[in-house]
């Protein structure tokens, strides 16, 4: 019995490290998963070389690389892409400066046209084509026969307009003209007079009488001193004295032109200054004068008949009869002036009469050795032939201007 224990024991013995025996199992399991391990790594880094990836993605898969080898018992998955690569576009596409460029939110079916097939061409203009200006003030009452311009006061700053004249006798719902659609009437008359001057009106837009200038602020004793400073001078050498002439004295807020007392108590000498003549700072002194004394006021300017208007303006020196015309067309927006003595409305009418301009001038310059009168039509056929249209013939004096095209734009 005694030479049996000890076999029992070593039964036991054995039994037990027989049971023991498969604890070395992990062991061979982590030799197992780092040989998985080293060759998923090896198998990354070969795909990787063979995508040609950038430096950084390298880095990036050599850095996550042991987060995989703690989980061994799980199958190898791959990393995660940058959010940069959701489209599906090889890193090796891309610009090198697209991690640069801001991200912009598409809708579904533009980042599908996008991936497959990248637009060249430019993005759409934000706004249409300008469309036709619109009048920016409400409409007025308007008459060919008063001043249809706001005037101001030029030293109060107060806006006077012109009542129209049947306004007192006729009823507000019957006062059509305004503003708005004077122009159109005005244009709808000269066809009805004579149809033949349809392409002319479809062909130029008669601009000084549109809405939008209609509803310009004018001061009337600017535009008065600066019609005498840019008699007989260049547009640029206009411009050049005016700023000179403004900048000699203090203006109050919102002034851009200095008021008619101001001009009234300069010398003479002051004036001159600026770059005036002798007789064209006296000219402007004296008109400054008319303002200051009352002969001439800001509502006589705006409804004033026009004979009346003309005489007191032509007594004025420095301001002939062309000068208070065109001040009257385009200053006070007045669309009944007719001039006979301006040369581009006598080549205008002529050519529109149907007469050859050409055989004219070479005709005229033999006779203007003879008579220094000589016109391209003459007084009493220009009147004749501009009666019908009354009250418009502002209108149809630009509209011959457009017939020879004759530049206008320094005359407002």
């Amino acid at each position: 019995m005694a030479s049996i224990a000890p076999i029992r024991r070593s039964a036991r013995l054995s039994t037990g490290s027989a049971s023991a025996s498969p604890a070395p199992e992990p062991a061979k399991k982590t030799t197992n998963t780092k040989t998985v391990t080293a060759a998923v790594s090896r198998k990354r880094k070969a795909t990787v070389t063979s995508e040609a990836i950038s430096v950084s993605e390298v880095v990036t898969t050599s850095i996550t690389a042991p987060a995989v080898s703690q989980e061994a018992d799980l199958p190898a998955r791959p990393s995660t892409p940058p959010a940069k690569k959701r489209r599906g576009r090889p890193a090796a596409e891309k610009p090198a400066a697209a991690e640069d460029r801001p991200i912009v939110p598409t809708t579904p079916s533009r980042a599908a046209k996008t991936e497959s097939e990248p637009s060249t061409h430019p993005a759409p203009p934000a706004t249409p084509k300008t469309p036709r200006p619109r009048h920016p003030a409400v409409n007025r009452l308007a008459d060919p026969d008063i001043s249809n311009a706001p005037l101001i006061s030029p030293e109060t700053s107060r806006i006077v307009s012109a009542l129209p004249l049947d306004s007192l006798n006729t009823p507000a719902a019957k006062q059509k003209t305004t503003t708005k659609n004077i122009l159109d009437e005005a244009c709808a008359h000269l066809i009805s007079v004579d149809p033949r001057i349809k392409p002319v009106i479809d062909a130029h837009y008669c601009k000084p009488f549109s809405p939008e200038s209609l509803a310009e602020k004018v001061d009337p004793f600017e535009s008065l001193a600066s019609g005498i400073i840019s008699q007989q001078v260049s547009g640029a050498a206009a411009r050049a004295i005016k700023n000179r002439f403004v900048d000699l004295f203090e203006k109050e807020k919102d002034q851009t032109f200095p008021h008619p007392s101001q001009v009234a108590v300069k010398s003479i000498e002051e004036l001159r200054s600026a770059g005036l003549s002798q007789r064209k700072a006296e000219y402007l002194q004296g008109l400054a004068e008319k303002f200051v004394s009352g002969e001439l006021t800001t509502q006589l300017l705006a409804d004033a008949p026009y004979d009346t208007l003309v005489e007191r303006l032509v007594a004025v020196r420095g301001l002939g009869l062309w000068s208070v015309e065109m001040f009257a067309m385009f200053g006070l927006k007045r669309m009944d002036v007719f001039s006979v003595g301006d040369l581009g409305v006598q080549r205008g009418m002529a050519a529109f009469a149907g007469r050859d301009i050409a055989k004219l001038k070479k005709a005229g310059g033999t006779a203007t050795k003879k008579n220094a009168k000589w016109k391209y039509m003459t007084d009493k056929e220009m009147v004749t032939m501009a009666e019908p249209f009354k009250p418009y013939r502002s209108v149809f004096m630009w509209y011959m201007w457009q017939v020879e095209s004759v530049d206008v734009s320094t005359m407002g």
